[in-house]
């Protein structure tokens, strides 16, 4: 007679036994967290000394801004801390990027619909809380573009394939899906008046789609063409665009309206020097500088901590950026690869955009600076994506001594 065989049940995970595993995850990358928290710490301090005059002038509380971007900072880092945690395997299911998608266009028709205080539609207020759509839409755009295109297959021409079927293939499926899951994101974003943030998704998204390899630069050029014809074509009719590329070209023709903010980012880099007049003795931020608190605050950062502090807080976004990349590069997969350097790109071309606008090198387009510009939303969700950019270092081959 055979004997019965014995067929041991599978114990069931304990929530002790998953918290310890949970916990006992490789650590992240040091460099890229110090970094960052240097960077948050700097960037508090700074917007406490750049922000408390026009605080104390407009609501009568000098630590109005501060306090309310200390409050975003402390959940930010909490969330950052749980975020470096979470499995970023979890970001890749579709109920988790197709919901965050399928909300953050929801959100982005909402400002056109809910009643704004902004002339220029670009926040949704819910009784005495504000925020920007357009900061989830770009972590939305990043997360959905990251799982299509670590999923598509091979775009090459096969031997004996029609060149146009080849052609029509790669286009559709190599450049025109992707361009559909960012570009609605940021033509609606656009469609807000808010031009830094629609072409900074633009942005983002050519840098993902480069990055997933077998691009036809012809196709990209073309592309890149029309874009830019269509947007001379809109930036010369849109009365807000055309009034920012005249102040651009001649800031003194209306220095004293449509002209003055620039002039006096201007004066305050200037004034700086070497060494700066020193930590909250700027003299532009006294009602001078419109929002220094905000767009342009590291003009009053270069007034206050000149030339040397400057080099300092930009060698340490370039090191969060050098790491970041190197994080996004030897990432476990595809996926988190492309999640990394959408979440790096994306720090990235905002520092330069700001930087650019703050010098007069281009128009000026609202553009905050990550970790230093007043916006409670837009800490909070760069926080999480930190925390997720650490998450992924976890399982980079990136070594850290």
């Amino acid at each position: 007679m055979g004997t019965a065989k014995v067929v041991k049940k599978k114990k069931d995970m304990t929530s002790r036994e998953f918290l310890s595993r949970l916990t006992k995850q490789p650590r992240v990358d040091p460099v890229f967290l110090v970094a960052a928290l240097l960077l948050l710490v700097i960037g508090l301090a700074m917007l406490f000394s750049a922000g408390y005059a026009k605080a104390l002038s407009e609501e009568g509380n000098s630590y109005h801004y501060i306090s309310k971007q200390l409050i975003f900072a402390v959940v930010g880092l909490i969330a950052m801390g749980i975020v470096s945690y979470i499995p970023f395997h979890l970001y890749k299911l579709p109920i988790f990027y197709g919901s965050f998608y399928a909300f953050s266009l929801v959100l982005l028709l909402l400002v056109y619909v809910l009643p704004s205080k902004d002339v220029q539609k670009r926040w949704i207020y819910l009784g005495g809380f504000q925020f920007q759509p357009s900061e989830f839409a770009k972590l939305a755009v990043i997360f959905a573009l990251a799982v299509y295109l670590s999923k598509t297959v091979e775009y090459a021409k096969k031997p004996g394939e029609n060149p146009w079927k080849a052609a029509g293939k790669y286009f559709g499926y190599g450049l025109a899906v992707p361009m559909l899951i960012f570009g609605v994101c940021s033509a609606l974003v656009l469609f807000e008046t808010h031009l830094s943030g629609g072409i900074l998704i633009f942005g983002v998204g050519i840098i993902m789609v480069l990055a997933r390899g077998n691009v036809k630069w012809r196709y990209l050029i073309l592309i890149g063409l029309i874009f830019l014809a269509v947007f001379a074509v809109v930036a010369m009719n849109v009365p807000y665009m055309r009034e920012r590329i005249d102040v651009f070209l001649n800031p003194d023709a209306d220095g004293q309206d449509s002209g003055y903010q620039i002039k006096q980012s201007l004066y305050a880099i200037g004034s700086g020097g070497i060494f700066g007049v020193g930590y909250g003795q700027s003299r532009q931020k006294y009602l001078h500088l419109p929002e220094p608190q905000n767009d342009f605050i590291f003009s009053i950062v270069s007034e206050e901590l000149g030339f040397v502090g400057v080099v300092f807080i930009l060698i340490l976004f370039a090191i969060l950026i050098w790491r970041g990349i190197s994080i996004a590069m030897n990432a476990s997969d595809r996926f988190a690869s492309l999640v990394a350097l959408g979440i790096i790109s994306r720090i990235a071309l905002q520092v330069i955009f700001n930087l650019a606008v703050i010098s007069k090198l281009i128009p000026v387009t609202g553009i905050s600076l990550p970790f230093f510009s007043y916006g409670g939303t837009a800490l909070a969700v760069l926080l999480v994506e930190i925390g997720i950019v650490l998450q992924i270092s976890r399982y980079s081959y990136v070594k850290s001594e």
